[in-house]
């Protein structure tokens, strides 16, 4: 990274932040140091061009990984939580693959990632299976 600072400070953030919470910060942000809005700050360009290269990074799940890991961040905090919706992605070898589903249990930490277990309805029954971190995408 040529960016020593932290990219979570510059959008006011915590490690532990959603995609949507990231976008919420850089748009709040972006409106109020939007040089155009800023002629007279001098800073104004540099501050935004900060928030532009967090967001960049951040908003983007490979590069945020990319990003996180060296840090310690990806260990730190679970992506999901108790009740979040979550979809299998779809480069998982498992018959859930694409299948939307609920976070069932707190999630388990072991050395290199979290745990979950996932509750699935499919007509009428119901099913739980366990996946890594790295197999779930956020469902709408």
């Amino acid at each position: 990274m040529q960016n020593k600072q932290d990219l979570y400070a510059v959008l006011k953030l915590t490690p532990g932040a959603t995609n949507k919470e990231i976008k919420e910060a850089y748009q709040k942000l972006a409106f109020l140091y939007h040089p155009d809005r800023n002629q007279t700050n001098r800073d104004a360009n540099r501050i935004m061009q900060a928030i532009n290269d967090a967001y960049t990074i951040l908003s983007n799940p490979a590069k945020r990984k990319e990003y996180d890991l060296p840090l310690g961040y990806a260990n730190l905090v679970p992506k999901y939580k108790l009740g979040s919706k979550v979809k299998v992605s779809n480069h998982s070898n498992t018959p859930y693959r694409d299948h939307p589903g609920i976070v069932d249990k707190e999630p388990v930490r072991d050395t290199f990632r979290f745990w979950y277990e996932v509750k699935f309805e499919t007509n009428g029954l119901t099913s739980v299976s366990r996946f890594a971190e790295d197999e779930l995408i956020e469902s709408d």
